[in-house]
């Protein structure tokens, strides 16, 4: 498949992955034999209202005191930046686990900018990023995290690898597994995982609950009684 191919569908499923909401997700990937998929609970869209879907970029990172210099003398790269915009298509959401650096925003508004502009989506966390106020208005751009942190990462922490299997703190598991191409969907209600084997299936069966629930939701606006809309639609 060519990238225009792959880029077309993978921002046509992304657009329909965007419609469903994050509990029904839940509920589908539960009855599906998935119930552990979702993230910390503290880990999720920044600003109210906002929704993020896409295929996962992986990276992970780890405290590093080292400066650019004392990098570059050992020969490794200072600019991780490149290294990950190279894997960044239409579509994509870069997810990033930090390691354990406790304080630090990782990434910010500038460097969401530049995400942005190589076909990110958004960005998650399972720590801090910075610049709350600029992050707000990306267009199109959404950033999950456990909040924001003034304090700059450099000389604290650094990108140490990019589109290998990561892991993230879970909310009824220890840990959640992302692989890259992984669909990363976010919302309100939290940040879930869906592994890519089963992603086609899964969107197709919360489509069909989103329908069931949005027909019952209209018909109990319309007056009808709760049970008589439930015994229609099965949805509670």
């Amino acid at each position: 498949m060519s990238d225009n191919n792959r880029n077309y569908k993978t921002l046509e499923l992304q657009a329909r992955w965007d419609k469903i909401r994050i509990a029904n997700l839940y509920d589908t990937l539960d009855e599906m034999g998935y119930p552990n998929q979702c993230l910390d609970l503290r880990i999720r869209p920044l600003f109210p209202h906002q929704h993020l879907a896409g295929q996962a970029v992986t990276v992970k990172g780890g405290r590093d005191p080292r400066t650019r210099e004392e990098l570059a003398l050992e020969g490794k790269d200072t600019n991780t930046m490149i290294a990950i915009r190279e894997h960044l298509f239409p579509g994509s959401v870069v997810v990033v686990e930090c390691g354990g650096e406790p304080v630090g925003g990782k990434f910010g508004e500038m460097t969401s900018w530049n995400l942005k502009q190589a076909g990110a989506k958004g960005i998650v966390l399972d720590s801090y990023i910075r610049d709350l106020l600029g992050l707000e208005i990306i267009p199109d751009f959404s950033a999950c995290a456990l909040g924001t942190s003034p304090v700059e990462s450099f000389r604290r922490w650094r990108v140490q690898a990019v589109n290998e299997a990561i892991a993230m703190p879970g909310t009824l598991t220890s840990q959640v597994r992302i692989d890259p191409g992984d669909w990363i969907i976010g919302g309100s209600d939290g940040v879930i995982v869906v592994p890519q084997q089963i992603a086609m299936e899964a969107l197709i069966k919360a489509e069909d609950l989103e329908a069931r629930e949005q027909g019952m939701r209209e018909d109990l606006a319309a007056g009808m009684l709760f049970d008589e809309a439930y015994e229609k639609w099965g949805r509670a």
